[in-house]
């Protein structure tokens, strides 16, 4: 890497840039108010010192961020390179520069990923934002998740078994020809493993699918049993396609030896044999990170999780700027992360509100819907200086959740005698510390002989046991928690939380621009790439807007305008 960072602009082109475009255009405002952030020294350490001379880093995260804001291929990325005049400009080039092959850019993500630089133009980014007083500490900010399609077919267990068989057999027809020629019948399982599984019709038969399940179990026993034979070769264990095929070969089979000492494939039932759980349970062998997953009762799909925070200090909601930020700045991201779809929302919860205290952005209202929180985090965020605006969810309990009944609201908590009086005035008789899920928590027990004579017993209990037992928290953390849940039932709590749904127009805006909800690229790293670089590209377009004075209005149907001149 020669480290020269974004060539001056040549005269020529910038004379024709700009009486092309008078006005100037996305990428030639970006090139002149934002060059500082790609530069080439942060990528140093990801590039090489000796060999021919590459292309700046600096120039093709450019290239990359100007892709994801248009929503272009690689080719069609390489393409506007020598196409497009506003982009030549940017990245100073010649009007006669031929630009470069679009394996490149692929490449380019490769080395950032390997050296784990995913974030790094995002981050820089955001530094510039804070710097020129565009983001400040202690303002408001919000968070949202999004889920995110991968990019491999999807397929149903049978598929998936076939299918990881014929991916190992294809990446060890490249990686070792000659050993899998002689250590398995290569010519009988290229009739079955040739073309891809799901592009001939499986049979409709549930007799004759258990057959082609059972085959291919034998398959994939066959190839492992070759592969980890003494004679072969120890490397071919530690291609990915065969380590894919042997965790997904465990999870789809069963093996057990007969009565005559013969080794049975046979695939695994739920109800017998046990499946792994779905965050560890394997979607495809080409994406060891996709995971199935589902929300409420219609989403399911398979893939990751996406997850935006954004300032909302707007002069539109109400919300007061934050300290040392402009006053008329846009919203912008200043956090994207990216989990496994199995990942719940509040396990991601602490690591952004970690990294926006490093990036000196800490939010003093941070907003979040009822997915990411749980009492703890609620207390050790109050803890940090940020406010977590966040509807607590209910109770576990049946009474919680039927609304009727007595919950643990109804109960009188004495912390100094550690009693609990019920509402017909019964005390408790049991008081136990315990760590419930790596927790500390506090099981109270009722005595039975207070509580098969209660009147209220259907109210407070319907255990077989017949006696009442609750499950508090600490004494601070219960505090906590009982004062956000009455508080968020007040209107001046629902109004200030209202400010929290604005987030759903970034994911759209996100989706429209950027295509955010579908994976370009397999596995969690490069996925978590894509992410960093389109949060990038919306942030360079709200900048854009902000420049030219173009914010954001929401849109008003032609009947709402009619309407309004005819009331005129």
């Amino acid at each position: 890497m020669r480290g020269a960072g974004l060539p001056e602009v040549p005269e020529q082109t910038a004379l024709v840039a700009a009486a092309a475009f008078p006005k100037g255009t996305l990428a030639m405002r970006v090139r002149e108010k934002l060059a500082e952030v790609f530069a080439d020294e942060p990528f140093v350490s990801a590039f090489g010192v000796c060999g021919a001379p590459g292309l700046s880093p600096g120039m093709l995260a450019l290239v990359t961020v100007l892709q994801f804001a248009e929503n272009l291929t690689d080719r069609q990325a390489a393409g506007t390179v020598v196409r497009a005049i506003d982009w030549k400009y940017a990245i100073g080039l010649e009007l006669t520069d031929p630009g470069f092959d679009f394996t490149v850019l692929a490449k380019f993500r490769a080395r950032l990923v390997e050296h784990g630089m995913e974030r790094l133009v995002f981050d820089r980014l955001v530094e510039h934002c804070r710097q020129e007083g565009l983001i400040g500490a202690g303002g408001k900010q919000r968070t949202d998740s999004t889920h995110v399609i991968s990019a491999v077919r999807d397929l149903n267990r049978l598929e998936l078994a076939g299918e990881s068989v014929r991916a190992a057999l294809e990446a060890l027809a490249v990686a070792a020809p000659s050993w899998l020629g002689q250590a398995m019948p290569v010519t009988e399982l290229e009739l079955r493993y040739a073309a891809r599984v799901d592009s001939w019709r499986l049979p409709t038969s549930k007799t004759k699918r258990d057959r082609l399940a059972e085959v291919y179990g034998q398959d994939a026993l066959a190839l492992l049993h070759a592969i980890h034979a003494p004679d072969a070769p120890v490397w071919l264990r530690e291609i990915e396609a065969v380590q894919l095929l042997r965790r997904i070969f465990m999870q789809t089979y069963y093996v057990h030896t007969d009565a005559r000492g013969r080794e049975v494939v046979r695939k695994r039932e739920a109800e017998v044999d046990g499946i792994p759980p779905g965050h560890l349970r394997l979607a495809s062998p080409y994406d060891r990170d996709a995971r199935w997953s589902a929300k409420g009762d219609e989403l399911f799909w398979c893939g990751y999780k996406v997850h935006l925070t954004e300032t909302c200090d707007d002069g539109t909601t109400g919300a007061a700027p934050a300290a040392g930020a402009d006053a008329q700045a846009p919203n912008l991201i200043t956090d994207v992360t990216t989990t496994v779809s199995t990942a719940p929302d509040v396990s991601a919860t602490a690591g952004v509100q970690q990294r926006l205290t490093e990036r000196q952005v800490k939010p003093g209202e941070h907003y979040l819907d009822s997915g990411y929180p749980c009492a703890e985090l609620v207390t050790a965020a109050a803890g940090e200086g940020i406010t977590m605006i966040t509807p607590l969810l209910a109770g576990h309990s049946a009474q919680a959740r039927a609304a009727e009944g007595f919950d643990k609201s109804a109960f009188r908590i004495d912390w100094t005698a550690r009693q609990v009086r019920c509402p017909e005035s019964r005390t408790s008789t049991g008081w136990y510390p315990v760590q419930q899920h790596g927790h500390d928590a506090i099981v109270i027990e009722f005595a039975r002989a207070d509580c098969s004579p209660c009147p209220s017993r259907r109210k407070c209990t319907t255990a077989a046991r017949g006696n009442r037992m609750l499950t508090l928290r600490p004494r601070e953390l219960h505090g906590t928690v009982a004062a956000a849940r009455a508080e968020q039932k007040t209107d001046t709590w629902q109004a200030k939380y209202a400010l929290r749904a604005g987030i759903e127009g970034t994911i759209n805006q996100a989706l429209d621009a950027t295509g955010l909800r579908r994976a370009r690229y397999r596995g969690l790293p490069k996925v978590s790439l894509q992410h960093a670089y389109s949060a990038t590209a919306i942030n360079v377009i709200r900048l854009d807007a902000h420049w030219t004075d173009q914010a954001r209005r929401p849109r008003t149907s032609r009947l709402t305008r009619l309407a309004h001149q005819l009331a005129a």
